[in-house]
Protein backbone atom coordinates (compact mmCIF):
# COMPACT_ATOMS: atom_id res chain seq x y z
CA UNK A 1 0.00 0.00 0.00
CA UNK A 2 3.02 1.99 0.70
CA UNK A 3 3.42 2.78 -3.35
CA UNK A 4 -0.22 2.73 -4.02
CA UNK A 5 -0.66 7.01 -4.00
CA UNK A 6 2.61 7.15 -6.13
CA UNK A 7 1.60 4.95 -9.08
CA UNK A 8 -2.28 6.37 -9.01
CA UNK A 9 -1.36 9.83 -9.33
CA UNK A 10 0.95 8.82 -12.25
CA UNK A 11 -1.73 6.83 -13.90
CA UNK A 12 -4.13 9.46 -13.08
CA UNK A 13 -1.38 11.95 -14.77
CA UNK A 14 -1.28 10.46 -17.90
CA UNK A 15 -4.73 10.32 -18.03
CA UNK A 16 -5.36 14.04 -17.20
CA UNK A 17 -2.38 14.76 -19.74
CA UNK A 18 -4.22 12.76 -22.66
CA UNK A 19 -7.18 14.38 -21.79
CA UNK A 20 -6.13 17.73 -21.65
CA UNK A 21 -4.65 17.63 -25.34
CA UNK A 22 -8.46 18.34 -25.85
CA UNK A 23 -11.49 20.68 -25.15
CA UNK A 24 -13.77 18.33 -22.31
CA UNK A 25 -16.57 19.16 -20.66
CA UNK A 26 -15.30 18.35 -16.95
CA UNK A 27 -17.86 17.73 -13.70
CA UNK A 28 -17.47 18.12 -10.55
CA UNK A 29 -20.60 17.18 -8.94
CA UNK A 30 -21.30 17.79 -5.69
CA UNK A 31 -24.42 16.33 -5.59
CA UNK A 32 -27.32 13.49 -6.79
CA UNK A 33 -29.68 15.98 -8.70
CA UNK A 34 -26.62 18.04 -10.43
CA UNK A 35 -24.36 15.18 -11.50
CA UNK A 36 -27.30 13.29 -13.10
CA UNK A 37 -28.21 17.06 -15.11
CA UNK A 38 -24.22 16.82 -15.89
CA UNK A 39 -24.02 13.50 -16.63
CA UNK A 40 -26.63 13.22 -19.38
CA UNK A 41 -25.15 16.72 -21.10
CA UNK A 42 -22.13 14.73 -21.39
CA UNK A 43 -24.33 11.77 -22.91
CA UNK A 44 -25.98 14.37 -25.26
CA UNK A 45 -22.14 15.79 -26.29
CA UNK A 46 -21.26 11.74 -27.22
CA UNK A 47 -24.07 10.95 -28.68
CA UNK A 48 -25.01 8.47 -26.22
CA UNK A 49 -28.55 7.11 -25.16
CA UNK A 50 -29.05 5.93 -21.60
CA UNK A 51 -31.87 3.99 -19.93
CA UNK A 52 -30.82 3.70 -16.00
CA UNK A 53 -31.39 0.32 -14.92
CA UNK A 54 -33.99 -1.18 -12.59
CA UNK A 55 -32.48 -2.21 -9.33
CA UNK A 56 -29.89 0.58 -9.12
CA UNK A 57 -29.26 3.33 -7.22
CA UNK A 58 -27.31 6.34 -8.02
CA UNK A 59 -24.25 7.70 -5.76
CA UNK A 60 -21.55 9.62 -6.07
CA UNK A 61 -19.18 9.71 -8.15
CA UNK A 62 -15.45 9.46 -7.18
CA UNK A 63 -13.34 12.73 -8.03
CA UNK A 64 -10.18 13.15 -6.27
CA UNK A 65 -7.03 13.37 -7.27
CA UNK A 66 -6.21 10.17 -8.33
CA UNK A 67 -9.60 9.61 -10.15
CA UNK A 68 -12.39 11.49 -11.96
CA UNK A 69 -15.59 10.13 -13.14
CA UNK A 70 -18.98 11.31 -14.15
CA UNK A 71 -21.68 8.99 -12.76
CA UNK A 72 -21.88 6.11 -10.13
CA UNK A 73 -23.90 3.33 -9.23
CA UNK A 74 -24.02 0.43 -6.89
CA UNK A 75 -26.82 -2.55 -6.65
CA UNK A 76 -26.58 -3.32 -2.93
CA UNK A 77 -28.02 -6.77 -3.31
CA UNK A 78 -25.31 -8.05 -5.23
CA UNK A 79 -21.99 -5.90 -3.42
CA UNK A 80 -21.33 -4.07 -6.69
CA UNK A 81 -20.41 -0.69 -7.68
CA UNK A 82 -20.16 1.08 -11.56
CA UNK A 83 -17.85 4.08 -11.93
CA UNK A 84 -18.77 5.68 -15.53
CA UNK A 85 -16.65 8.45 -17.46
CA UNK A 86 -18.31 9.47 -20.66
CA UNK A 87 -16.04 12.12 -23.30
CA UNK A 88 -17.40 13.91 -26.50
CA UNK A 89 -14.59 13.21 -29.59
CA UNK A 90 -15.98 15.65 -32.00
CA UNK A 91 -13.90 18.37 -31.24
CA UNK A 92 -11.29 16.72 -30.86
CA UNK A 93 -11.21 14.81 -34.06
CA UNK A 94 -11.28 18.20 -35.57
CA UNK A 95 -8.59 19.31 -33.65
CA UNK A 96 -6.86 15.93 -34.19
CA UNK A 97 -7.46 16.53 -37.90
CA UNK A 98 -6.59 20.41 -38.15
CA UNK A 99 -2.97 19.24 -36.50
CA UNK A 100 -1.96 16.50 -39.01
CA UNK A 101 -1.24 19.07 -41.12
CA UNK A 102 0.92 20.96 -38.37
CA UNK A 103 4.33 19.14 -37.86
CA UNK A 104 4.81 21.26 -34.56
CA UNK A 105 1.42 20.04 -32.99
CA UNK A 106 1.47 16.37 -31.54
CA UNK A 107 -2.07 14.93 -30.61
CA UNK A 108 -2.95 11.34 -30.46
CA UNK A 109 -5.47 10.41 -32.17
CA UNK A 110 -9.17 10.87 -29.88
CA UNK A 111 -10.05 7.25 -31.52
CA UNK A 112 -7.19 5.50 -29.22
CA UNK A 113 -8.60 7.13 -26.80
CA UNK A 114 -10.61 4.21 -25.30
CA UNK A 115 -7.13 1.87 -25.12
CA UNK A 116 -5.16 4.63 -23.86
CA UNK A 117 -7.74 5.23 -20.67
CA UNK A 118 -8.53 1.47 -20.17
CA UNK A 119 -4.67 0.18 -19.64
CA UNK A 120 -3.95 3.38 -17.46
CA UNK A 121 -6.82 2.26 -15.02
CA UNK A 122 -5.92 -1.44 -15.32
CA UNK A 123 -2.51 -0.92 -14.43
CA UNK A 124 -3.56 1.60 -11.84
CA UNK A 125 -5.62 -0.59 -10.17
CA UNK A 126 -3.68 -3.79 -10.28
CA UNK A 127 -0.34 -2.11 -9.97
CA UNK A 128 1.31 -4.29 -13.17
CA UNK A 129 0.71 -5.93 -16.33
CA UNK A 130 -1.22 -9.01 -14.82
CA UNK A 131 -5.05 -8.31 -16.22
CA UNK A 132 -6.96 -10.12 -18.74
CA UNK A 133 -7.76 -8.21 -22.07
CA UNK A 134 -9.89 -8.83 -24.60
CA UNK A 135 -11.39 -7.29 -27.54
CA UNK A 136 -15.58 -6.83 -27.31
CA UNK A 137 -16.53 -8.82 -30.72
CA UNK A 138 -18.28 -6.93 -33.96
CA UNK A 139 -21.24 -8.62 -32.95
CA UNK A 140 -21.79 -7.46 -29.28
CA UNK A 141 -19.90 -4.00 -30.86
CA UNK A 142 -23.08 -3.71 -32.79
CA UNK A 143 -25.58 -4.04 -30.27
CA UNK A 144 -24.04 -0.59 -28.80
CA UNK A 145 -23.69 1.32 -32.32
CA UNK A 146 -20.04 1.10 -31.32
CA UNK A 147 -17.29 0.95 -33.73
CA UNK A 148 -14.56 -0.56 -31.25
CA UNK A 149 -13.91 -1.81 -27.27
CA UNK A 150 -12.12 -3.88 -24.86
CA UNK A 151 -12.66 -5.43 -21.55
CA UNK A 152 -10.37 -6.11 -18.78
CA UNK A 153 -10.59 -8.18 -16.04
CA UNK A 154 -8.80 -7.57 -12.70
CA UNK A 155 -7.87 -8.82 -9.30
CA UNK A 156 -7.89 -5.21 -7.34
CA UNK A 157 -4.73 -4.36 -5.38
CA UNK A 158 -6.31 -4.18 -1.24
CA UNK A 159 -7.11 0.17 -1.92
CA UNK A 160 -9.18 2.45 0.51
CA UNK A 161 -9.93 4.73 -2.56
CA UNK A 162 -11.97 1.85 -4.31
CA UNK A 163 -13.98 0.98 -1.02
CA UNK A 164 -11.57 -2.56 -0.76
CA UNK A 165 -12.92 -3.96 -3.71
CA UNK A 166 -11.40 -7.47 -4.90
CA UNK A 167 -12.04 -7.55 -8.61
CA UNK A 168 -12.99 -5.11 -11.17
CA UNK A 169 -14.34 -5.49 -14.94
CA UNK A 170 -13.36 -2.31 -17.35
CA UNK A 171 -15.49 -2.00 -20.41
CA UNK A 172 -14.50 0.71 -22.81
CA UNK A 173 -16.27 1.18 -26.10
CA UNK A 174 -15.24 4.08 -28.76
CA UNK A 175 -17.73 5.66 -31.85
CA UNK A 176 -15.44 6.84 -34.10
CA UNK A 177 -14.90 10.47 -34.44
CA UNK A 178 -17.76 11.03 -31.87
CA UNK A 179 -17.67 9.28 -27.80
CA UNK A 180 -16.01 6.95 -25.31
CA UNK A 181 -17.44 5.42 -22.85
CA UNK A 182 -15.46 3.64 -19.55
CA UNK A 183 -17.50 2.10 -17.25
CA UNK A 184 -15.49 0.01 -14.64
CA UNK A 185 -17.72 -2.32 -12.83
CA UNK A 186 -16.89 -3.66 -9.12
CA UNK A 187 -17.33 -6.69 -6.71
CA UNK A 188 -16.21 -8.94 -4.26
CA UNK A 189 -17.94 -12.26 -6.10
CA UNK A 190 -16.87 -12.59 -9.47
CA UNK A 191 -20.73 -15.15 -9.74
CA UNK A 192 -23.26 -14.83 -12.12
CA UNK A 193 -25.15 -11.94 -9.87
CA UNK A 194 -22.28 -10.19 -11.24
CA UNK A 195 -22.17 -10.76 -14.79
CA UNK A 196 -25.99 -10.34 -14.57
CA UNK A 197 -25.71 -6.38 -13.30
CA UNK A 198 -22.64 -5.79 -16.06
CA UNK A 199 -24.56 -6.77 -18.39
CA UNK A 200 -27.82 -5.03 -17.13
CA UNK A 201 -25.98 -1.45 -16.69
CA UNK A 202 -23.61 -2.26 -19.76
CA UNK A 203 -26.71 -2.40 -22.35
CA UNK A 204 -28.24 0.60 -20.33
CA UNK A 205 -25.53 2.64 -23.18
CA UNK A 206 -25.91 2.50 -26.15
CA UNK A 207 -24.82 5.09 -29.33
CA UNK A 208 -26.50 6.79 -31.40
CA UNK A 209 -26.99 5.07 -34.87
Amino acid sequence: MKQSKPLLFIVSFAIFFYCSSYTFAQTKPLRANSQRKDFYLLLKEADLQFAFPTGFNEVKAINNDYFSFDFALEEPQHNCEIWVMVRSQKQNWLSYENARNNKKAELANPDSMYVDIGKAYAIGLTGNNNYMVRNIPADVLAEYNADAGKSYLLNLRDMPVIHHYKYALIVSLQKNHTGTLVAIFFTNYKDPDFYRDVNSVSHSFKFTP
